[in-house]
């Protein structure tokens, strides 16, 4: 389209995940702000679904063929592909597309955009290393480093000696969800296994260290009554299945990797978030579109998606206030509808796809300027 920015969005690879889903969600909206986006994955994308989304929402798909995030020939491939393409920007996320993007952003003079999608705050050794060196990386030839919380630019202005103006706040969006089709709720608790009049509260993340599912399983040895539904895969599996093994039978319902989070959300009645750290996790901006109250631990950028009004927000690491949590919601039916409403009001003021894709086009007009 006329006026379009030609973006080139580069990132370590396009499996399943959480900044790699980000992409994907921009993808149906980036032609609507201007925005003429093509994705590099730093290593293959043969046989995964997001290359496929990401196309079929009108988004080029490269990719740079690496064995490994550190291969060494990283760099020239990307120059390969910025000379034939010629983007206006380069944007990376995660810290080698990070180093990558912005040797070849300072040798071929275009403007280098960072995002940051983690807080990593506790780390020693090779990830530290990684990530002061990818901090340093930032400063050199970064035009801008993108935080996704207003709680993540702090820490990183915290951290790292970089000047304030380049660290700019811009947080993520999801399309709108719109209604579900009529019986999506009644068809997904079938599927599940899960009966039509339960009081079901979904856990939507990947099942590993940090995100807190060791203290959802002992919150839900006191909630009687509640069906907790555990939605994701990774490599903590087989240990939360085995801690769960001792619960009442049909209190956890595992219910593996979907991409369809809006059908599953319209048929759970409330999310649970027990993370121990997040910078801005997107399960609840996706809670929130699809109006449903919201119990998350207090960390990182939670509290700037779940707003006074629209959950209940508890200590991490606490699973009796968790469950007292869970059970003030699960037995007020009105409460949950009033904070239901409340969070659909926060994502339509602020976390709107199209608003996001708004806010990357103008900080991609002034680093262009």
């Amino acid at each position: 389209m006329p006026g379009s920015i030609r973006v080139f969005h580069l990132i370590h690879d396009l499996g399943p995940g959480g900044a790699e889903h980000v992409l994907v969600d921009l993808a149906s909206v980036a032609a609507g702000a201007g925005i003429d986006l093509t994705v590099v994955s730093m290593l293959p994308t043969d046989g995964l679904r997001y290359p496929e989304q990401l196309r079929a929402a009108g988004a080029r798909v490269a990719s740079l063929d690496l064995r490994a995030w550190w291969d060494p020939r990283g760099p020239r491939r990307l120059r390969r592909l910025v000379e034939i393409g010629r983007p206006d920007v380069l944007h990376s996320h995660l810290k080698h597309a990070d180093f990558i993007a912005g040797r070849v952003a300072s040798r071929s003079g275009i403007p280098h955009v960072s995002t940051l999608h983690v807080i990593e705050r506790d780390v020693s050794g090779i990830a530290l290393f990684k990530r002061n060196l990818a901090a340093r990386s930032r400063r050199r030839t970064a035009a801008a480093t993108v935080a996704v919380s207003e709680a993540m630019r702090g820490w990183y202005l915290e951290e790292f000696a970089e000047e304030p103006g380049r660290v700019v706040t811009i947080r993520n969006g999801v399309p709108d969800p719109g209604e579900p089709l009529e019986g999506t709720r009644a068809a997904v608790r079938a599927e599940l296994g899960i009966v039509p009049d339960a009081l079901v509260a979904a856990t939507i993340a990947v099942m590993r260290p940090g995100k807190g599912h060791e203290v959802l399983l002992e919150a839900a040895r006191s909630s009687a009554g509640v069906v907790f539904l555990l939605v994701g895969d990774g490599p903590l599996e087989g240990r939360l299945r085995s801690l769960a093994a001792d619960l009442p039978p049909g209190r956890v319902v595992f219910g593996g990797f979907r991409e369809d989070v809006d059908r599953i959300l319209a048929a759970a009645d409330l999310v649970v978030h027990p993370s121990l750290a997040d910078a801005l996790p997107t399960a609840l901006i996706h809670a929130i579109a699809a109006s449903r109250p919201v119990i998350a631990s207090d960390v990182g950028g939670v509290s700037e998606i779940v707003t006074p009004g629209a959950g209940i927000l508890v200590a991490p690491g606490d699973a009796a206030a968790l469950a007292a949590a869970v059970a003030s919601l699960a037995g007020d039916p009105e409460e949950r509808a009033a904070m239901g409403k409340h969070g659909r009001e926060r994502y339509d003021e602020e976390f709107g796809a199209d608003r996001w894709a708004g806010r990357l086009r103008s900080l991609y007009e002034r680093v262009v300027g």
